[in-house]
């Protein structure tokens, strides 16, 4: 009888331990939308915003493993549980995780510390301690049972994180608000506290008896004894992580430039470097090297080919968003294969697991210190995505240095072929359009991401013209040539929302007020008049320097004119405007910040404006349909709308684009310039009323 009972209490401690490890990584992750929700109406709403955030949370996941580390290696159980039961005490005192408005920014203070401000302040003691559940416990239960193997509670944690992820954009955020999403998290951790202590209890008891010496009979590492682990193994144990988070990040950067930047996209790459953790640390069989290797290397080739075809310009040609997320994601998930696989192959035995989660977890936090902070400073491209292509092959490479075999020789000959071929693919499109008439004279990085000006058709006068990009997106062009210098060109020609606004409000009004959301190249200044004032509120202050030191029109302007640096949503709450027209034409590449098209958002500009002035929204996006959120928006406040969509015209420079005006006066939108030119808006009452604390923007993701 007395073994049956020992088994049982074997299995039920067995229990206690997997769920703490799911609780805590589900919990770990769940918090990491969560925050990054809160931070993006405060920052301004650009990808950096989350990659400001993914540094944080891989600097206190470091953090944690190094405190799992040291209190395993240096404390006896009594010993760790009295300073981890006092570390749980303190974090419950922090709760409920909401970040304090104190930290909002104020346009000058550096965006990357206030966000590592702001996330330390509400989260960054229970993040550590939860951060150091998954290696901590497992070492704790290979004490509470020896002879047992840890390494599928790993499986088991990332499990828990897998799910929290996913279960965030499709459950939670489309149901829940901010505020209920951060009550129930804080619940959840007071559950985990209570679990961690019960662990941390489990081993106090289980250090009073006799232990065997911990043994892995089914799941051994090969080759390297516990003793004896040569710096080349530990170092890779850092290097293969460092480069899979590096390319994470990149991805992440990518898509969310292009599309927009929601948790969604946060999620869904966070959740397949999660995956290929969860496959390759289950068991050594899911990793076949020639495999995953040829994967990747499809992969790879599949990237460049949609790179290839968006950066042509043929409207014929349109990549969706499916196809782009689809090609970017196959990308990641076959690196982290390749670079968790080869982790997992050169893990050491379990007693020297602490160590190996801590270079692992080191490596992250580096290669996410190396994509928030150090590439913007040495890079003016998103070169970052080809560093870590390249990092994953060479290290790959020293993982596999001591083969002799004829396979081993041609193993390498494929990763050298990807070498060259990520390196050659990476100069060819860094260097895509400076050809053909088309040159780039100028770029730079910063926060809010690539900023760069080309310069086209130089052999020709006529047609002579500067043009600026931010990401995918052009920002605004103007031509050299005297006698079109002036012309309103790109997204804003006559015909489109704010050329039709501005010729029927001069035409009524003998000066106007003008706010301009978004700066572009100052192309809109072009419509001013000497009476005129307009009031440009750009947050990113390169778009200024660029605009004034390459395009002319807000020196050629006749009206006045101002430039706000800073979020234009915090400017104009800020400020008590009586605005004609208000333009929001907030465009980080394809994107549209979410943050500013929100009830609170709207209520500002409506409190800008005067009771009969004009909102023009330009909503142009290839992925995104923000039209029905507008429309509810609209019903909402009781706004009068219509949708204007101007053709493309070569000759004058302009695109076509999508435009929405509204207006608080029932009777405005009714003048004839507008009918002409324009059809209505439509109610739509099933689409969600975005609002600061929840917005679902999974119903206006275009596939």
């Amino acid at each position: 009888m007395e073994p049956i009972h020992e088994q049982k209490q074997s299995r039920l401690r067995t229990a206690v331990f997997a769920i703490t490890v799911f609780l805590g990584a589900f919990l770990l992750f769940q918090v990491q939308p969560i925050l990054g929700r809160y931070a993006l109406p405060l920052f301004g709403g650009s990808p950096e915003v989350w990659t400001t955030c993914m540094l944080f949370f891989q600097v206190f996941l470091l953090a944690g493993y190094a405190y799992a580390h040291f209190i395993n290696s240096r404390l006896s159980p009594p010993r760790q549980l009295a300073l981890h039961l006092a570390l749980i005490v303190f974090a419950l005192i922090m709760l409920p995780i909401i970040p304090n408005p104190a930290y909002r920014p104020d346009g000058q203070a550096n965006p990357i510390i206030q966000i590592l401000l702001m996330l330390t302040g509400c989260v960054a003691l229970p993040y550590l301690l939860l951060a150091s559940n998954s290696p901590l416990t497992q070492a704790w239960f290979t004490k509470a049972n020896p002879n047992t193997k840890p390494w599928r509670l790993y499986a088991l944690s990332n499990a828990g994180s897998l799910l929290a992820l996913l279960s965030y954009p499709f459950v939670f955020e489309p149901t829940l608000t901010r505020q209920t999403q951060a009550t129930l998290w804080s619940w959840g951790f007071a559950v985990f506290a209570g679990l961690n202590a019960l662990c941390a209890l489990l081993v106090w008891k289980s250090h009073k008896k006799s232990t065997a010496p911990i043994t892995e009979p089914n799941d051994q590492p090969s080759q390297t004894t516990a003793e004896n682990i040569p710096l080349a193994r530990r170092l890779l144990w850092f290097a293969l992580p460092w480069a899979a988070v590096v390319e994470l990040l990149a991805v992440t950067n990518t898509i969310t430039q292009d599309i927009t930047v929601v948790p969604f996209l946060w999620v869904l790459p966070l959740c397949l470097y999660l995956l290929s953790f969860i496959i390759t640390f289950d068991h050594q069989r899911w990793y076949i090297q020639k495999l995953w290797i040829g994967l990747f290397i499809a992969a790879i080739a599949a990237v460049i080919y949609v790179r290839q075809q968006s950066a042509l310009d043929d409207p014929n040609i349109i990549i969706n968003a499916k196809t782009l997320v689809a090609a970017y994601c196959f990308l990641l998930f076959t690196c982290c294969m390749v670079c968790h696989g080869e982790v997992y192959r050169l893990r050491p035995h379990a007693s020297k697991l602490t160590s190996y989660y801590l270079s692992i977890s080191t490596g992250g936090a580096l290669g996410g210190i190396f994509v928030a902070i150090i590439a913007p400073a040495i890079f003016s491209e998103y070169t970052e995505l080809y560093v870590g292509l390249l990092a994953t092959v060479l290290f790959v490479l020293l993982a596999n240095d001591t083969g002799k075999t004829a396979f081993a020789r041609r193993r390498k000959v494929v990763l050298a072929s990807a070498v060259v071929l990520v390196a050659v693919t990476g100069a060819a499109l860094q260097g895509k359009r400076s050809t053909a008439g088309q040159r780039a004279v100028a770029n730079t990085r910063n926060f809010f991401g690539v900023l760069t000006i080309w310069e086209e058709d130089w052999n020709d006068p006529a047609a002579h013209k500067y043009i600026m990009q931010h990401g995918t997106t052009f920002h605004g062009l103007q031509f050299t040539d005297p006698e079109k210098r002036l012309l309103p060109t790109s997204y804003y020609g006559p015909e489109s929302g704010v050329g039709v606004a501005m010729d029927y409000l001069q035409q009524n009004e003998p000066d106007l007020n003008i706010g301009v959301v978004g700066l572009g190249v100052g192309t809109i200044s072009t419509y001013g008049r000497p009476d005129d004032y307009i009031r440009f509120y750009e947050i990113n202050p390169a778009v200024e320097d660029f605009a004034r030191e390459y395009f002319t029109y807000l020196s050629d302007t006749k009206a006045d004119t101002d430039v706000v640096i800073g979020d234009a949503r915090l400017s104009l709450e800020a400020e008590q405007n009586a605005f004609d027209l208000l333009v929001l034409d907030a465009f980080s590449s394809d994107a549209v910040p979410i943050h500013l098209l929100t009830r609170e958002a709207f209520r500002i500009y409506l409190d800008n404006l005067k009771p009969d002035g004009i909102m023009a929204l330009h909503i142009s996006s290839q992925h995104l349909d923000l039209a029905p959120v507008i429309a509810r928006l609209a019903q909402h406040f009781n706004l009068a709308g219509r949708i204007l969509e101007p053709s493309r015209d070569n000759q004058k420079g302009t695109f076509e684009s999508t435009w929405i005006l509204l207006t608080p006066d029932q009777q405005t939108l009714t003048a004839r310039k507008f009918r002409l030119h324009s059809f209505p808006l439509k109610p739509d009452k099933d689409t969600s009323l975005w609002t600061d604390d929840f917005v679902n923007p999974l119903e206006v993701l275009e596939y």
